[in-house]
């Protein structure tokens, strides 16, 4: 039996969404060390902590279909970088390296914590 984190049983798409959620909002918070987003920090915050939620938990549902901590994080960065760029389109091609990198560095730690410490969600008579 696996143990997700902190001794809890936590499946792999739940286990997604906390982690991609709380790394999305330091993401998000990270911004305030770059003044000229002063003005739109509300958004950069809603933004990150709503693309931090999605790619977390999509990336939990592929990690649910493969086995391979490789297949893992290779999903999870392809995801959050997916991602990424739709908020690109939103915020302009300036912050292009500003938004990818961080966005893929944390889809890579969603897929290695889900692949890790996620336990898959078990379906029918044999789910406790």
């Amino acid at each position: 039996m696996e143990m997700g984190l902190a001794g809890t049983k936590v499946s792999k798409p739940l286990l997604g969404l906390v982690v991609g959620g709380m790394l999305g909002l330091l993401d998000g918070l990270s911004g305030f060390f770059e003044p000229s987003l002063a003005p739109v920090m509300s958004s950069v915050i809603t933004f990150s902590l709503l693309k931090g939620l999605l790619f977390g938990i999509a990336t939990g549902y592929v990690s649910q279909r493969v086995h391979s901590m490789l297949l893992g994080i290779l999903s999870g960065i392809a995801i959050a970088a997916v991602l990424s760029l739709l908020v690109i389109l939103h915020a302009g091609m300036a912050l292009f390296w500003d938004i990818l990198l961080p966005g893929m560095l944390l889809g890579a730690i969603v897929g290695f914590a889900t692949q890790r410490f996620g336990r898959p969600v078990q379906f029918g008579a044999s789910a406790k």
